[in-house]
């Protein structure tokens, strides 16, 4: 068991959740709690490689599971599926999430932020401002690319008022050009030619169950939706893996055209009527106009087919 607080986001990290960890761990220090260490649950993507080398800074370390007891922070999820092995019998200490609150049980108090912002370190944001606590430039750019990241450069309909307000003065201490500078980021993150199709199932995925209906909803972001779609066959090759390895009743993949703001879903598994009943499928796939966001669009939408 590790003698520090872990904090630590979900698992297949993005850039939020690898950002918030570590701007959370430099938010307690500051506040004079140095026993804490952000770590992460999974290879970090290329986007966040692009943040993380613009500032100079190391990933977290990486682990897999947590001891019986031991002290954890959750950042940007409370979902355990979503979680570290042995969540179940760890100590959550504090959560800071932006999420819906599902499948989440303590047995003891415990402190919780919860808001429907864009972004976890928006939250974050306004905890350094309630506190008085100065952000120095590398906080702040962890913070505005988070925001950037998650909220598709303020284009997602989960982003509020507060995410543009906090992007501006993050952006501003951090001496970035908004548009510029996340333009640059995000298409880091639309270089997908190393990644095997397994690993693109897989490098940004989030499990949902709800009436006994397992569901895997993964996520790319590109320039070009064709591009990854000459990738269709294998792409379902690995879809259909997943669906035999973790007993899935529908997996779904959603490309993501990050400058027009599209989505074209791949859907494989005996529950594909979650799309289905709302959209017609055609050799598997459907194109969705302005839909970008699985937190506020896709999952809503598969859930009210369910």
């Amino acid at each position: 068991m590790s003698d520090k607080i872990l904090i630590f986001g979900h698992r297949n990290p993005d850039t939020d959740t690898i950002c918030s960890a570590i701007v959370k761990q430099i938010l307690n220090e500051k506040s004079g709690n140095n026993d804490v260490k952000a770590v992460r649950l999974g290879n970090v993507n290329k986007e966040t490689e692009y943040v993380l080398n613009y500032i100079g800074i190391e990933a977290p370390e990486l682990i897999e599971e947590v001891s019986e007891g031991q002290e954890v922070i959750m950042v940007d999820h409370n979902e355990f599926d979503q979680s570290v092995g042995g969540i179940d019998n760890a100590k959550i200490i504090e959560v800071i999430d932006h999420h819906r609150i599902s499948n989440f049980e303590t047995a003891e108090p415990l402190y919780y932020t919860a808001r429907p912002y864009g972004c976890t370190s928006t939250i974050l944001y306004g905890e350094f401002k309630e506190k008085n606590i100065n952000i120095d430039k590398k906080e702040a750019t962890l913070m505005a690319s988070a925001i950037i990241s998650d909220t598709l450069l303020l284009k997602s309909p989960t982003t509020t008022e507060y995410d543009r307000k906090a992007l501006t003065e993050l952006a501003d201490i951090a001496g970035i050009n908004i548009n510029e500078y996340g333009l640059d980021m995000l298409k880091a993150g639309t270089d997908l030619d190393d990644f095997t199709e397994e690993e693109l199932v897989n490098l940004d995925s989030k499990k949902f169950e709800k009436d006994g209906v397992k569901c895997v909803i993964a996520q790319v972001n590109t320039v070009s939706i064709d591009d990854v779609l000459k990738r269709e066959k294998k792409l379902k090759e690995a879809m259909q893996n997943e669906i035999n390895k973790n007993d899935l009743d529908v997996c779904i993949l959603a490309i993501t055209d990050i400058l027009n703001s599209n989505s074209e879903l791949i859907v494989l598994g005996e529950r594909s009527d979650v799309i289905e009943k709302s959209h017609h499928l055609e050799n598997d796939r459907v194109f969705l106009e302005g839909v970008v966001s699985r937190k506020k669009q896709l999952l809503p939408l598969v859930e009210s087919n369910i």
